[in-house]
């Protein structure tokens, strides 16, 4: 069972989760291993107090907003943290993002104050003018005309600092979400929804020991890596591995070897791509230190899962968290796995399946999961509407297909607008591509439906070939026949197109509405 913690009034998330080590001892555990620094609690401590110092001496107040552009480096954590000890709110946004999808965060957001890496400055500088917030611009780097030097700033702060007395229901932090369709949202979460969306994954799935050390191929600007590298270490006192680096094989592989993590992070197409990177002989790989592998993001194919524990012994366990929810809200543990599933609800989560009309579906079919946490966000920010369609009372929408069956294990089918109606009967897109991703021949598939030439829907899948594999007429015919011979014949494909990759988002998920436009 997880732990229960009562959450005071008065409650800062930021002094939860680094100065109450320094209290309890931890004060020389290593927090951060980046490059050749070996940066410990008490070093974290001082740094996250200079920038939250030096925050307050540009005029930043409890509730305003900091944007934050950065890579997993440690100015990351000291901005982070540093924001949320004096009350105001960090906002992680992606390195990748375009300068429109910038000027939109920083205005619907109203940053007054923007950190962000020197590599990154170009895309503010080309939006500039469109910026009605903004304030100031910190640059971790070489800081030119017009803006501010991070390490002068903090340099010169003081490396003690009170925190602010911010309630528990106060906000701590936003997150605009990633997902595949639909303008991003500023997700709101408050000071205490840590306690509740993230103990019921470390306790029962993770195991968390202080002794932990964590890797992440994520980055800390998606919920799931700031989950993992911010969250999971900082509340039991071990040690993150940062790497500011867009995650490659090669280069992970020597992340692992060099720091020996414990807990390792990635979503399923990494492991897919370290697995054919393996097989082919280009790199050697050693996860021996590490006794788990947790994946999420989007659904692990079971063929995965079988193929990973084949080669190193150890399985993958399969989460499911969201940005609304804050973290992950089912899950497989060592002593409850279900290749092929998500897992079960964790513990502090109550969930319920329900079809349109809102009344709950018989076990075994495809439902809406709805989904009760105190740990849940509080709102989207200025948008009134949505918020009020998926914050029902204490009830949150997660928008997101799951079948049950008898023994509690949830099973993934996609975001409500994914499902297919073919031939009067609902189909879930994922089961076709754990089907077709069963083929030898194929690496990587994606399935939408396509009106036929009497404009009903049938089903259209989108194959990566594996490098060794010939694409050919009777290749395709393979594939249709080898669905049809593993689930109901109108599930089988009417068409397969071959293609080099899938259009997915930075943060791993398969972006179907490409597909649907006859992708690429």
């Amino acid at each position: 069972m997880t732990k229960v913690i009562e959450v005071p009034d008065t409650f800062n998330q930021a002094e939860f989760l680094v100065d109450r080590h320094l209290k309890e001892g931890r004060a020389n555990n290593i927090a951060i291993y980046y490059e050749d620094q070996k940066i410990s609690y008490a070093e974290l401590a001082a740094m996250v107090n200079r920038t939250g110092n030096a925050l307050k001496d540009l005029g930043l107040e409890i509730e305003n907003r900091v944007m934050l552009i950065l890579p997993d480096c440690p100015e990351f954590l000291y901005s982070y943290l540093g924001a949320m000890k004096i009350g105001a709110a960090p906002i992680p946004v992606n390195t990748l993002a375009s300068p429109q999808d910038y000027s939109y965060f920083l205005n619907n957001s109203r940053a007054k104050v923007l950190i962000l890496s020197q590599d990154v400055l170009p895309k503010i500088e080309s939006v500039k003018r469109e910026l009605k917030h903004l304030r100031h611009i910190v640059v971790v780097g070489q800081a030119p005309a017009g803006t501010l030097s991070f390490d002068k700033l903090v340099s010169g702060a003081s490396d003690r600092m009170e925190a602010a007395e911010t309630s528990k229901d106060d906000m701590a932090f936003w997150m605009y979400t990633s997902g595949t369709t639909g303008f991003p949202k500023g997700v709101v979460h408050l000071h205490h929804d840590l306690i509740y969306y993230m103990y019921p994954l470390c306790e029962e799935v993770l195991e968390m020991k202080e002794g932990d050390i964590v890797f992440s191929t994520s980055k800390m600007f998606f919920s799931y890596g700031r989950n993992n590298s911010v969250e999971t270490p900082l509340l039991y006192g071990a040690a993150m591995v940062l790497y500011p680096e867009w995650p490659d094989p090669r280069k992970v592989m020597q992340i692992v070897e060099r720091y020996r993590p414990t807990l390792f992070f990635s979503v399923p197409t990494f492991y897919t791509a370290l697995l054919r990177e393996i097989y082919k002989g280009e790199i050697a790989c050693d996860f021996s230190s590490a006794r788990l592998c947790l994946s999420a993001g989007e659904a692990l194919p079971k063929n995965l899962f079988d193929r990973w524990k084949a080669k190193f012994g150890l399985p993958i366990l399969d989460i499911v968290g969201s940005t609304d929810v804050g973290g992950e809200y089912l899950g497989n543990s060592l002593s409850n796995v279900k290749p092929g599933s998500s897992g079960k609800l964790l513990s502090g989560f109550e969930g319920e399946l329900k079809d349109a009309e809102g009344k709950q579906v018989p076990e075994g079919e495809v439902g809406t999961l709805w989904l009760k946490n105190d740990g849940i966000a509080n709102c989207y920010w200025n948008k009134h509407q949505r918020s009020k369609e998926v914050f029902v009372g204490q009830w949150f929408n997660t928008g997101d297909q799951f079948s049950q069956d008898a023994k509690g294990y949830f099973y993934y089918q996609g975001r409500e607008d994914d499902m297919l109606k073919v031939s009067g009967q609902w189909v879930s897109p994922l089961e076709i591509e754990g089907i077709l991703q069963g083929h030898p021949a194929v690496r990587e598939s994606g399935v939408v439906g396509t009106p036929d030439e009497s404009g009903l829907v049938r089903i259209k899948a989108f194959v990566v070939p594996e490098e060794r594999s010939q694409v050919s007429p009777e290749l395709e015919k393979e594939l249709v026949n080898f669905v049809r011979d593993r689930t109901a014949h109108f599930k089988a494909p009417c068409w397969v197109h071959f293609v080099q990759e899938l259009p997915r988002t930075t943060t791993g998920k398969l972006q179907r509405h490409k597909l649907r436009q006859n992708y690429p």
